[in-house]
């Protein structure tokens, strides 16, 4: 069959490529080249795509419908009677780009003529899809904002609260400074979170200074010691409950060197080989084929896994050998557990949640989204209120020194009230009546 030539060379060359079966898809695509509707290079890269897509095409005798361009642009190649035909959707219309990926259908009755209007339903602006999800993103910003901020309320009270307890007996003992030391953990981190925030820029990615990389490495060494804290809390429950006698040889300074100390040379042996093999836009993100990051993000993982096994064993204990136990000290240890049971998914599934693809699909995406940053901004508020605002032993200090207070402010009234009376010169005492008269 012989092809027909509009007087293009490139669409003549493009012609001469394409087997004789899809003249008729030749031919309309031509026609929107001519028409300025596609671009030549549009064409030759989406041409194979067509062809795939393009279903119901005719290729024998009856009825059929023509060859024709919607009011859209798009064009309908020549397709026999009764088949829908599926198109990419418009490049360009009115301006705004589409997604090219998805289809457009369109009927062929059975009649041999085309149906008044094409199903344009599956076909997106791109531009629309970017509005929307940067408003997600945007959304996300404002939620993980407001969730630093009420964390950072949160874990100064506590703070503050632990501060002004420590003379009590009962906030001296080690788990509460285990406590104490995670909340300040925290502190750290939410306050290193802000400053990334304020000072990191485009520019200050790309100009890779010095300062924004300390910064960088602050934030991953304050982030480390979260999790190495969160290990304290275990390792501490674990002996306190599944070796009972041990608790007596447990130190301060034990846990102040696996919360604060272990995580330095981590950091360090991390910023070193970002120094050699990653030195770029402020140590954020990872080059490909570089895995410098599981310097410090393994011992993390490490920490998370062996926290897990912790609990397991810790509820295990708790549940077969503690169950008809009703000493306080007992007690006590459930309530941590409960707190440790509900923290440590916490701290573990938002870390977790970095090593998930959500895929392409949108709703998925936006979930992935809003859950991390609400979970990651909140982490601060949960461990306070756990640790701090609902610890049994925090509580009763707190209502002793406030009764303590209203004590002594209530004298301090009453002694006020009594030195304020005023001492008439009139008034004689009983005493010196008695003298008069004796007199």
């Amino acid at each position: 069959m012989r092809r027909k030539c509009f007087g293009l060379l490139e669409v003549c060359a493009i012609m001469s490529l394409l087997p004789s079966g899809s003249l008729a898809d030749l031919t309309c695509e031509a026609v929107l080249v001519l028409s300025g509707n596609v671009s030549l290079q549009s064409l030759a890269s989406t041409w194979n795509q067509t062809l795939s897509n393009a279903t119901g095409q005719w290729s024998g005798s009856g009825l059929y419908c023509d060859t024709s361009v919607d009011g859209i642009g798009t064009c309908w190649p020549r397709s026999g009677a009764g088949q829908m035909v599926s198109r990419p959707c418009p490049e360009m219309f009115y301006g705004v780009r589409y997604n090219t990926t998805n289809n457009v259908y369109r009927d062929c009755l059975v009649n041999g003529t085309w149906a008044l209007k094409g199903n344009y339903s599956m076909c997106k602006a791109i531009l629309h899809e970017e509005k929307k999800g940067k408003m997600h993103y945007q959304i996300a910003v404002i939620i993980s904002f407001l969730g630093h901020c009420i964390s950072m309320v949160a874990l100064l009270v506590a703070f503050v609260l632990f501060l002004c307890l420590r003379s009590r007996r009962s906030i001296r003992c080690l788990r509460n400074i285990i406590h104490w030391n995670l909340i300040t953990a925290f502190i750290l981190r939410n306050a290193t979170w802000f400053i990334v925030q304020m000072t990191m820029s485009p520019e200050v990615h790309e100009s890779n200074v010095v300062w924004c990389r300390l910064v960088t490495a602050s934030y991953n060494y304050f982030h480390s010691t979260n999790f190495f804290w969160m290990f304290g809390e275990g390792c501490y429950l674990h002996t306190a409950i599944v070796l009972t006698y041990s608790t007596d040889k447990l130190r301060k300074w034990m846990f102040i060197c696996i919360g604060w100390c272990i995580p330095f040379p981590i950091i360090v042996a991390w910023a070193i080989g970002k120094l050699y093999y990653d030195n770029e836009k402020c140590w954020f993100g990872k080059r490909a084929g570089v895995y410098t990051d599981y310097i410090y993000q393994g011992p993390m993982i490490l920490v998370l896994v062996i926290n897990f096994i912790f609990l397991f064993n810790i509820v295990r204990i708790l549940m077969t050998k503690l169950r008809a136990s009703t000493t306080s000290e007992t007690m006590q240890y459930r309530k941590a557990v409960k707190a440790t049971l509900v923290l440590l998914p916490l701290l573990g599934i938002t870390y977790m949640l970095f090593f998930v693809n959500p895929g392409e699909d949108e709703i998925s995406q936006i979930v992935f989204i809003y859950f991390n940053s609400f979970l990651e901004s909140f982490q601060g508020f949960f461990v306070s209120v756990f640790y701090c605002f609902l610890n049994s032993e925090v509580r009763s200090a707190t209502r002793k020194r406030f009764h303590r207070w209203q004590e002594q402010h209530s004298i301090r009234a009453r002694m006020t009230q009594a030195m304020s009376i005023p001492t008439s010169p009139s008034r004689v005492s009983f005493h010196s009546i008695k003298q008069s008269t004796s007199l």
